[in-house]
């Protein structure tokens, strides 16, 4: 149960950190600032919950480890639900703070940093350019913490590399669809937008999860070892040789 609490604790953060900066301070930072709170958002929790998840904080990644089996399914199954319900609080979170502006705000009108295609993307990009895009920035993220998080790996510095390439997949990706490489980021303000948000919202829970897909397939394809630590260990800065013998049934 801590390690499911972690991943709420964690989603929730990446989204009041990452959204909340493109719906409250958007005007004043740009798309540059956005992508840097994502990159923040994800390094700190990286090293904050890390150790104690792996810190995932994101379907498309618990996909990934599942697929080249740095977690079982029923502890993947357990932190997509949490990684969901901590997007949906921080997503409400954003919204109560929204609204004490002097002009309010509605999230079905000001879209709440969700997700879109077509008419809602921010640069009206299509909807097979948007799920493209998506698929390919998702496999970026996948493929960056399967590697950063391998035995082989330096130990201990996984976050850097993972919250670096989130910037980079977000200063590529905001004018696209608002990125969101990440089910459960879109799920949450889509809640609260309703409307267009929940019926393009597919679109933001398919395209991730066939990145993840392939950055499983990539990872597997180009890894030495089948010895792969799991994240949590990779985030406690863990070597395969350096772990206890009663450790040694948390290595796939």
């Amino acid at each position: 149960m801590k390690r499911y609490l972690a991943e709420l604790i964690g989603t929730f953060v990446l989204v009041v950190g990452g959204v909340g900066s493109a719906v409250l301070a958007g005007p004043k930072i740009g798309n540059t600032g956005v992508a840097l709170a994502f990159g923040f958002a994800l390094l700190a929790m990286a090293f904050t919950v890390g150790p104690i998840s792996g810190c995932h904080v994101n379907p498309a990644v618990t996909l990934g480890a599942l697929l080249t089996r740095k977690i079982e399914a029923r502890d993947a199954a357990m932190y997509v639900l949490f990684q969901i319900i901590g997007a949906v609080i921080g997503a409400a979170a954003i919204l109560a703070i929204a609204k004490g502006a002097p002009e309010g705000y509605s999230a079905a009108a000001a879209g709440l940093g969700a997700n879109g295609y077509g008419a809602h993307s921010p640069a009206g990009y299509s909807m097979g350019a948007c799920m493209l895009a998506e698929i390919i920035l998702t496999m970026f993220l996948v493929l960056t913490v399967l590697g950063a998080t391998d035995a082989k790996a330096p130990a201990g510095f996984a976050g850097i590399p993972i919250g670096l390439v989130l910037t980079l997949i977000h200063l590529v990706g905001i004018p696209i669809t608002n990125t969101s490489v990440n089910p459960a980021r879109s799920i949450g303000p889509a809640v609260f937008v309703g409307g267009w948000a929940i019926s393009q919202l597919w679109l933001f829970i398919f395209a991730p999860l066939i990145g993840s897909v392939l950055a499983a397939v990539a990872y597997n394809a180009i890894r030495f070892s089948v010895q792969t630590a799991t994240t949590q260990i990779a985030e406690q800065g863990e070597r395969l040789e350096q772990v206890r013998p009663e450790k040694l049934g948390r290595w796939s």
